[in-house]
């Protein structure tokens, strides 16, 4: 019995009796439908391993925009304190002790940056590293299989 497939190479869908209590597929034997299920269950493997590595390049993607964002916050809390610390703490040294005024831009620049350090991390962990699609469908295909019993 030759086997029809698709423009695509794929094997075409066997013709559906009218009748749910016939078999599919009267003729076929027991190797040729245990060799439909065996590249069946393949397939759906080789469906499954593609959305889980869509679904992974997407977080890592978005864990990579909060790390990148962490980073930039250090860096711009970095050069704010330099820049910025030594005009203001000389400026208030015009009004308090050169050492207190210096301290007190230490403390406000320190709050700026972990205030960014913070709002970096509360991306991180927003990521989720595990496919919840891929995870979903799984769960799906493993009901449907228990039904079928």
């Amino acid at each position: 019995m030759s086997a029809q497939t698709t423009d695509l190479g794929t094997p075409a869908a066997p013709h559906r009796p009218t009748d749910p209590t016939q078999p599919l597929e009267p003729n076929a034997t027991m190797g040729e439908l245990l060799g439909r299920v065996t590249d069946d269950f393949s397939q759906l493997v080789r469906t499954h391993v593609e959305l889980a590595k869509a679904e992974i390049k997407e977080e890592v993607g978005r864990a990579g925009k909060g790390a990148g964002m962490v980073t930039g916050g250090a860096v711009a809390a970095f050069v704010a304190l330099l820049m910025l610390s030594f005009a203001l703490a000389w400026g208030l040294a015009e009004a308090i002790d050169a050492g207190w005024a210096f301290l007190l831009v230490g403390v406000l620049w320190a709050g700026v940056a972990a205030g960014l350090a913070l709002a970096g991390r509360d991306r991180l962990k927003a990521v989720q590293p595990v496919a919840e699609i891929t995870k979903q469908t799984v769960q799906e295909d493993v009901r449907w299989a228990k039904e079928q019993r």
